[in-house]
């Protein structure tokens, strides 16, 4: 049976193509024949047809870009206009730490048009100057940390116009199953098209891939390669590598590293794609049609990636394969983190046949993924929200509603409602309401703890407790719709999976 494979799906199966159909290009390393630069362009002003202007400038980029996969632009830092700035600066976050500059949100604004005219004429005559990156180390859910990197204002300003831009060139390139970080895409449409593969393909083998500190090993030099395949405006190429070269400020010192991208920065979102675009995403798509001869089933967000496939053999295959493609790009998988797991309903059936219990699971984005049966007897895919994030956010929610204890309860109530809220409107699919309601029992208990510590009179009982719960704490209810009728909502039967 064949398929035709569509790059809105996120799903790779195994259709075998001929041989005359041309690959994509994935090697830094191949030559690339020079092409026409896009139109200039006048920078906007603050008029409506102006703002029409700039936006009908960046669709005949996206048009440019989606005919021809070679085209390389030489000209792209017109469109970052002071109106484009100045949206920029109205998306930031108004509370977000400043970075090593102390400049805040408020204070740019007492003197917004001078400063936002002050810093378009900075970046396009080259007097920019990136700065270093303010440092923080984030807890993680297993115990760990990780490098948060709080950038400048100005940087961030000027990274999520220049994010625009490049989006329309390189929206155009990345390929469906790729989800992290993207306009119009999102975690859960990640999990749905995880899901659909594992219930519609013959998914006997599941890999959970991990790069080993995918962020900071990113090498600069790759980076600027790859970024070059598509960008040849050498005033964009200047800004990247000031911002890759900007180095990071922890404790009074500063460093500068030939490899990694600040997790924090705006534009890390997006030069991670594009280096996994090269690295990973051409190179599987090309590994799926040249050897794959299974099912094949592909998901990845940011640099957490999950795979499916029919056969023990290509799943073993593709991981060895892909140890030594990561090494030439300087990455590493994290053997204590990569995991291949017998998964899916005929592993189910055939480890009931051999006595060997249930299957193993895994996690992605969150969730911990479950073989299970439905009353009927047949098979369905549990999602439970994952142990460990659960037990971070709780504890979290410990901590801080004991620093809130003296305030009064609906102020401490309304903060809890916006909190318990904001967790269920990621966790709430399908088959995870037992782990909703654990949850809010335990923000319940931890309030009541929380309450019977303001004084030593304190004695709130439960009954006046469930009356506070049943007040200011949401009940758990499913809000997410199954996996398979969002993706063929989305996907609208154009899916392969179909």
């Amino acid at each position: 049976m064949t398929h035709e494979r569509g790059k809105s799906d996120g799903l790779v199966v195994p259709t075998k193509q001929p041989n005359e159909v041309a690959e994509a290009t994935e090697e830094a390393a191949e030559g690339r024949s020079s092409a026409k630069g896009n139109a200039d362009e006048r920078d906007a002003c603050r008029t409506q047809s102006r703002n029409q202007h700039a936006h009908n400038g960046l669709d005949r980029v996206r048009e440019a870009a989606r005919r021809n996969k070679k085209e390389r632009f030489t000209a792209l830092l017109h469109h970052v206009t002071i109106e484009r700035l100045r949206t920029a600066y109205l998306a930031l976050q108004r509370e977000a730490a400043p970075g090593v500059d102390g400049v805040t949100w408020d204070a740019y604004h007492t003197a917004l048009d001078e400063n936002l005219r002050e810093l378009h004429g900075r970046v396009h005559s080259g007097a920019y100057r990136a700065k270093p990156s303010r440092r923080v180390m984030i807890p993680k859910a297993d115990g760990g940390e990780w490098p948060l990197g709080i950038a400048s204002l100005e940087d961030k300003i000027v990274q999520r116009a220049l994010v625009e831009v490049l989006n329309a060139v390189y929206e155009m390139d990345f390929l469906g199953f790729s989800y992290g970080f993207r306009p119009g895409r999102g975690q859960h449409q990640a999990l749905d098209a995880l899901a659909v593969g594992i219930l519609r393909r013959n998914v006997n083998w599941v890999l959970d891939v991990d790069i080993r500190g995918f962020f900071d090993a990113i090498d600069h030099g790759w980076m600027q390669r790859f970024i070059e395949l598509r960008i040849a405006d050498r005033r964009i190429l200047r800004l990247i590598q000031k911002w890759l070269s900007a180095g990071v400020l922890k404790d009074g010192m500063k460093t500068v590293e030939n490899t990694g991208s600040p997790q924090g920065a705006t534009i890390s979102p997006l030069l991670s794609n594009v280096y996994l675009h090269y690295v990973f995403d051409l190179w599987v798509e090309r590994w799926r049609r040249r050897i794959a001869r299974g099912h094949m089933v592909v998901v990845r967000y940011a640099d957490d990636v999950t795979l499916g496939f029919q056969h023990e053999a290509e799943a073993r295959r593709f991981l060895s394969d892909l140890e030594k493609r990561c090494s030439a790009f300087g990455l590493e998988l994290n053997a204590q983190k990569t995991r291949l797991v017998r998964f899916g309903k005929i592993a189910t059936r055939q480890r009931a046949v051999r006595g060997e219990g249930k299957p193993e699971t895994f996690d992605f984005l969150g969730f911990t993924h479950i073989c299970g049966k439905s009353r009927a007897g047949r098979f369905v895919l549990f999602r439970h929200t994952s142990k460990k994030r659960m037990r971070h956010r709780i504890q979290d929610i410990r901590s801080e509603l004991m620093r809130r204890r003296h305030l009064p309860i609906p102020v401490q109530g309304a903060w809890i409602h916006q909190v318990v809220r904001g967790y269920f409107a990621y966790h709430a699919v399908p088959t995870n309401a037992g782990c909703l309601a654990l949850f809010r029992s335990e923000v319940t208990r931890a309030w009541l703890h929380a309450l019977r510590r303001r004084s030593q009179r304190s004695r709130i009982k439960w009954d006046r407790m469930s009356a506070l719960a049943e007040r200011w704490i949401p009940r758990a209810r499913i809000l997410h719709p199954w996996p398979d009728e969002r993706f063929d909502a989305r996907t609208r039967g154009k899916s392969p999976v179909r």
